[in-house]
């Protein structure tokens, strides 16, 4: 597990464009789960393209310290969608 922001950034432009599956907590007790591609890294959050089949918009970003607080889990999916690597 990544113990700093820098080490969660550079984690994650290893798989920029590559499948993910994204949980998030929503608060009171909510999870949010979804799919979708990892598609920019910024300094300070990542953007998330999502399937459009499954949700009613098209991009969500998240912050690198989502990651740190275990606010958000990501998923890193293998060509085959069996899970590769996990953020947490």
């Amino acid at each position: 597990m990544p113990k700093t922001l820098a080490d969660i950034k550079k984690s994650l432009d290893g798989h920029l464009g590559k499948r993910l599956h994204l949980k998030a907590n929503g608060g009171r007790k909510k999870t949010i789960e979804r799919s979708g591609t990892l598609s920019d890294t910024y300094r300070a959050v990542f953007v998330v393209e999502l399937d459009q089949d499954e949700n009613a918009f098209e991009r969500v970003s998240y912050s690198y310290t989502d990651i740190l607080t275990e606010a958000v889990e990501i998923t890193i999916l293998d060509d085959d969608q069996s899970e590769a690597f996990t953020v947490k």
